[in-house]
């Protein structure tokens, strides 16, 4: 799967949870562990495991590696990203899964002929269950974009946006998405509580609702609205839930409006 990058190498700078997943699943998929590159200054006892295996830690970099995976956070991107600067305006991808990060701040740094991909992807990544979304610069060519969509297709599905303000609303969806619906679990949970169920059993009640729930609806061919009207009887008591959640001007539609647009706004703010 990856033996185009098998000799040139890949850098992963950061190895964190995200990081991690993604090199599990490279691994998995046959990309040699030898061809690993990583830059991480407090690596995981599993990525130190690893060195032993062949993995290369915080080693010389290979001259001209065929891709660079950047998965530090965003404020420490100021202190990493200049070592790699001889890097730049070469052959090398430079594929960031960093939030608020615009491909052009990259260019100031390593070049402005730097080919640069940015990704978005989101935690289930550890699940092998993410959805990423990527676009890159003037400098990706259509064999560079297929190559970063295989190495990030190992953690889940992959689509391309038009233009790079659309990450910023990515990362407002299902970039930070993941955590709303963990609050949705906490909620929920706190809701049955109020009623008179143990804490654990409101626990169990809402995580197996929300993750069956997730389930059906990405195995099922009909739509979300469809699911939902499918288990709504009129007069009943799910109707009757619905009638506070859908509430016009009060309901979970204004409220998620409103929470992707922070979100979304935060991302734009990180980026100027």
């Amino acid at each position: 799967m990856f033996k185009d990058i098998e000799a040139q190498g890949l850098v992963l700078l950061g190895c964190g949870k995200m990081g991690s997943a993604l090199l599990q699943g490279w691994l998995a998929n046959g990309l040699p562990v030898r061809s690993v590159y990583i830059i991480d200054p407090n690596p995981s006892n599993w990525v130190k495991e690893l060195i032993g295996q062949g993995l290369n830690v915080n080693l010389p970099l290979p001259a001209a590696p065929a891709i660079v995976l950047i998965a530090v956070k965003p404020q420490m991107m100021g202190a990493a990203l200049p070592q790699l600067q001889a890097l730049g305006n070469s052959k090398t991808i430079f594929l960031s899964i960093a939030a608020g990060i615009r491909m052009a701040q990259f260019a100031d740094i390593l070049g402005q002929k730097t080919p640069i991909i940015r990704a978005m992807p989101n935690t289930p990544a550890s699940v092998a269950r993410a959805i990423t979304a990527i676009v890159g610069n003037d400098y990706i060519e259509a064999a560079e974009k297929a190559l970063a969509q295989r190495l990030l297709a190992v953690v889940g599905e992959v689509v391309e946006v038009d233009t790079e303000d659309q990450i910023d609303i990515v990362t407002g969806v299902s970039g930070s998405g993941p955590a709303y619906v963990f609050h949705m679990i906490e909620a929920l949970a706190a809701a049955a509580r109020a009623q008179g169920l143990s804490e654990a059993l409101a626990m169990r009640l809402a995580r197996h609702t929300v993750t069956g729930a997730g389930e059906l609806a990405h195995r099922s061919s009909e739509t979300a609205q469809n699911l939902r009207v499918n288990v709504t009887s009129p007069g009943g008591t799910t109707a009757a839930a619905l009638s506070v959640l859908m509430a016009e001007g009060l309901g979970l539609t204004e409220l998620m409006t409103r929470t992707v647009d922070a979100a979304v706004n935060r991302g734009r703010e990180l980026g100027k």
